[in-house]
């Protein structure tokens, strides 16, 4: 029986949404341009169910590019209105189109020129009357066995909201790397790191020249702590590298001798190196297919020496 209910609930929200898929039209595309031109921020509203409906859409919105927040109505007749400035615009979620404290809102709104767009079910009500675009998001009738509680309604504007939302990331031209920038601590943001915002620069970067004593290249990796050392030329091209690994395979094969050598003499010529661009999960599959622990990343056009990245700082980023 339950199983019954539940997929009765689904069919019913299904269609709901289908059904709305039908309706949409030109006014779905200047509410796109009204939020897309405007100079503050996307302020979403809504009371009670609506209003929870409200605050997903608005940190989707926020999340993929446009600037928003959610204003809870009857608050804001109560202080919060001074959180609303010119140059916002409003997205209103009733589907009755009657709520009081939204409609309490209609003169500040007026006073500070905030476009409005509404996402309701009566497109004659007094909110939509008072909207510069009207969205409708009607339903022949609720998921509730009493078609009293907001089920396919709210799944409705929630679609609708999402609708919105993707389509202002398209028109913004919001790409991958913006993802990440706004979700540094997320797992999807980790995953579109670029070895860039993570390799070792500067003097963190384990560096000898070519006529370096390997003494001293013993040293440089012993300090920078990285397991290797590059050899480059004095304009910063990679010329080699020299691993934990090398050094002991040269003792076993050149004993004492090892230490009168130059860093040139015993480099690896041909050490594996990335682009600043390459994302960081690509990274760390490159460099546990090759079974390496450190990648050089060099400019493409130049391999001038930008950074190194080690395999434990991918690790720690949980890529996997």
């Amino acid at each position: 029986m339950s199983l019954d209910s539940a997929r009765r609930v689904l069919r019913i929200e299904a269609q709901a949404i289908h059904d709305l898929l039908a309706r949409l039209d030109s006014s779905f595309d200047r509410a796109v341009d009204l939020f897309l031109g405007c100079k503050g921020r996307v302020v979403v509203t809504g009371m009670g169910k609506s209003g929870l409906v409200g605050r997903k859409i608005s940190a989707t919105l926020s999340s993929i590019g446009t600037p928003s927040f959610f204003l809870h109505p009857a608050d804001a007749l109560h202080g919060d209105l001074g959180m609303l400035a010119r140059g916002d615009s409003l997205l209103a979620i009733s589907y009755g189109g009657e709520t009081q404290e939204i409609l309490n809102l209609l003169e500040a709104l007026k006073r500070l020129e905030i476009p409005i767009v509404t996402l309701t079910g009566c497109s004659k009500s007094t909110l939509a009357e008072a909207s510069e675009v009207v969205l409708d998001v009607s339903v022949k009738e609720e998921a509730c066995t009493l078609n009293l509680a907001p089920t396919a309604s709210t799944t409705v504007a929630m679609a609708l909201g999402d609708a919105l939302a993707i389509a202002l990331l398209d028109r913004r031209g919001f790409k991958s790397d913006d993802f990440a920038a706004l979700h540094p601590a997320g797992r999807l943001g980790k995953k579109l790191l670029r070895v860039e915002h993570l390799m070792h620069t500067g003097e963190a970067i384990p560096r000898v020249s070519l006529e370096t004593p390997m003494p001293t290249a013993f040293h440089e990796m012993s300090a920078k702590k990285l397991g290797m050392t590059l050899v480059t030329t004095p304009d910063g091209r990679l010329a080699g590298i020299l691993t934990d690994g090398d050094l002991r395979r040269l003792m076993e094969k050149h004993g004492g001798a090892t230490l009168s050598m130059t860093a040139g003499d015993c480099m690896v010529r041909t050490p594996q190196t990335i682009s600043p661009a390459l994302l960081a999960s690509e990274a760390l599959n490159l460099m546990e297919k090759k079974k390496i622990t450190s990648v050089v990343v060099v400019d493409p056009s130049t391999q001038k020496v930008l950074g190194v990245v080690h395999l434990h700082d991918l690790w720690t980023l949980e890529l996997i």
